[in-house]
C-alpha cells in the first residue's frame, strides 16, 4: 500500500494538485485526522510493508451521521476527491461517499486477491512469496524427518494464495474453498508416493477450507504417517513488498489520480492483461471472484 500512497502523492503533485493523507481510514475521516502530504512525506516508504497511514475498522462510518461527518471534514479541508485503498468493505464505503456527492476512486489492496474485476490486487504477490519462502524451509525439515506437513495459509473465502503457492512449491495437494476436496484422494496420493519411495509431502490448506490441524489429524489417522501442521498466520501480511507489487501499486496509484483528473468517480482501478484501467464499482460488487482453476488442474497433474 505504501507504494500506492507514494504514487498518488507524487502523481498528484506532478499534476499541480494538493494532496492530503487520512490516518486510520474512515475512522480518521470522522475524527478529522487529515494532514498535507508533500513530496518528501512519502520518501523512503516504497520498500516498506503495511501502510504509513495506518488502518482501522470504523463502525461509526456505517451510520449516516458518521459518513456525513466524514464528508464535512473533507470539505472543510478543501479536499475535492478521495482515493481509497483497500478491499470490498472499503470500496462499499467509498461508493457511499460518492452517493453523498464526494468523488472517490478505489485502489484494490488485499493479500487475498479476491476482488472481482481485476487480475491482481496489491499485496497478493508479496503474500504468496512469503508463503513460498516459508514452505521452502518447511520442506527441508519434512525431507530430513520424512514427514507430511500440512501448511495452513490465509485466504478466508478465496484460495488464490494457497493455489499459487502450492503450484509454485510443488505441493502434493492444494485445498481451496472453490473446489471440494476428497480426503480419500489425498490419502491415496500420499500412499502412492510413499510406495514409489517418496518420504515427505506438503499439503497446502486455505483457511477457508477448514482447520489445518483437523485435516492433519485425519490424514495421520488414515495413513499412520507422521504429520505436522504449520499455521502461517499474519506473517503473510507483512514484509518488504515484491518488485511486482511495488510496480503494480505504483501504476494503480497513478491511475487513480488520472481517473479523478478525468472527472471519473465511483470507480476502482483494475489490471487486466497487464493493462491498468478504471471499472465501475458495481462491476466488482455484482460478480464473484474465481481463481484461475486451470492452475488448480495443472497442480493436480504435476502432483501425480
Amino acid at each position: 500500500m505504501n507504494a500506492a500512497i507514494r504514487a498518488v502523492v507524487r502523481s498528484g503533485h506532478y499534476h499541480g494538485l494538493e494532496v492530503y493523507g487520512v490516518y486510520r481510514g474512515y475512522s480518521g475521516l470522522i475524527q478529522g485526522d487529515i494532514v498535507p502530504l508533500k513530496l518528501g512525506s512519502v520518501g523512503d516508504i516504497i520498500h516498506r510493508g503495511g501502510t504509513v497511514l495506518y488502518s482501522a475498522r470504523c463502525e461509526e462510518f456505517k451510520t449516516e451521521e458518521g459518513r456525513a461527518r466524514a464528508v464535512e471534514n473533507l470539505r472543510r479541508e478543501g479536499i475535492e476527491a478521495l482515493v481509497v485503498i483497500g478491499g470490498d468493505g472499503s470500496f462499499r464505503g467509498a461508493q457511499k461517499l460518492t452517493a453523498l456527492g464526494f468523488p472517490t476512486i478505489g485502489v484494490p489492496g488485499t493479500i487475498d486477491n479476491d476482488i472481482p474485476g481485476t487480475d491482481f490486487t496489491i499485496g497478493f504477490d508479496t503474500a504468496v512469496n512469503t508463503v513460498i519462502h516459508s514452505i521452502d524451509k518447511i520442506r527441508d525439515t519434512a525431507t530430513s524427518h520424512e514427514r507430511t506437513y500440512i501448511v495452513e495459509v490465509m485466504g478466508r473465502d478465496a484460495g488464490d494464495i494457497a493455489l499459487w503457492a502450492g503450484l509454485a512449491d510443488g505441493a502434493e495437494s492444494i485445498l481451496i474453498p472453490e473446489a471440494p476436496y476428497n480426503l480419500d484422494e489425498i490419502v491415496e496420493r500420499l500412499q502412492r508416493g510413499n510406495k514409489r519411495g517418496k518420504r515427505h509431502s506438503i499439503i497446502i490448506v486455505a483457511e477457508g477450507v477448514g482447520s489445518g490441524v483437523d485435516i492433519g489429524q485425519q490424514i495421520k489417522e488414515r495413513t499412520g504417517m507422521e504429520t505436522r501442521v504449520t499455521v502461517l498466520g499474519h506473517i503473510q501480511r507483512g514484509g518488504s513488498p515484491t518488485a511486482f507489487d511495488r510496480v503494480l501499486a505504483s501504476r494503480m496509484g497513478a491511475k487513480a489520480v488520472d481517473l479523478l483528473l478525468e472527472g471519473k468517480k465511483d470507480q476502482m482501478v483494475a489490471i487486466r492483461n497487464n493493462q491498468v484501467m478504471g471499472i465501475e464499482f458495481e462491476e466488482a460488487f455484482n460478480s464473484k471472484h474465481q481463481p484461475d482453476m486451470s492452475l488448480y488442474d495443472l497442480a493436480g497433474i504435476l502432483a501425480i
